[in-house]
């Protein structure tokens, strides 16, 4: 098993297409490294559910997910399902974004994932941040289309639970949904723990990376 670090984290991107999508796919991951890098920046742009209970739903939750971080969300009203027809409010979100920050890591979908939302803003946020290290986070749905990831971030046992707590408590609009529930969370986490030899982990699609090896080259 390879780890390699990405260096110093003083600035995070987190995209999702929306409300829970980023929670869902890294939610582990935020609680760690916001806990770990306090005062760490981090810059949220979710492309649906404003200006109503989905955006007070994820104020709230990502609040819970990033401790001690310098937290800067915007949600947008474009709607669910229809990003392909709104392809140019998407992509001028994404690229005010890009404009005024420049992040150490960026958290999205994946470019591979089912859903047409979500595959949009993956294929705009590579194209938009071209030279930094895109983590594209996974989530289970009806589609079947979770894959061979290659990179893993392992999850402590109270990191896993927490994620799944902070889930079920800041999301109540979504306990309805047959996926929705502790198992299935839980149960991918440990699935990707045992690939990556942890108790739980999160796994990420990278689609290109840079490697800065210290070759003095």
């Amino acid at each position: 098993m390879i780890r390699l670090g990405a260096g110093p984290l003083d600035r995070l991107v987190a995209v999702g297409a929306h409300c829970d999508d980023i929670a869902i796919g890294a939610g582990g991951t935020l609680l760690a490294l916001c806990r770990a890098r306090p005062g760490i920046r981090v810059d949220v742009l979710v492309l649906s559910g404003g200006g109503g209970e989905r955006e007070d739903e994820e104020r709230a939750a990502l609040a819970a997910f990033c401790p001690g971080a310098e937290l800067h969300l915007t949600v947008l009203k474009l709607p669910d399902g229809r990003m392909p027809t709104h392809w140019d409010e998407a992509k001028a979100a994404v690229e005010e974004l890009r404009a005024r920050t420049e992040p150490d890591l960026v958290l999205a979908p994946r470019t591979e994932d089912a859903h047409q939302d979500h595959r949009g803003l993956a294929k705009l946020v590579t194209t938009a941040f071209r030279d930094h290290l895109v983590l594209g986070y996974e989530i289970v749905k009806w589609d079947g289309d979770l894959g061979r990831p290659v990179a893993y971030q392992p999850l402590a046992p109270e990191t896993a639970e927490e994620k799944v707590r902070l889930l079920q408590e800041h999301y109540p609009s979504q306990r309805h949904r047959p996926w929705y529930d502790r198992e299935a969370f839980l149960g991918l986490a440990r699935i990707r723990g045992i690939e990556c030899h942890a108790r739980y982990a999160e796994a990420f699609a990278v689609t290109k990376l840079t490697l800065n090896l210290n070759l003095g080259e």
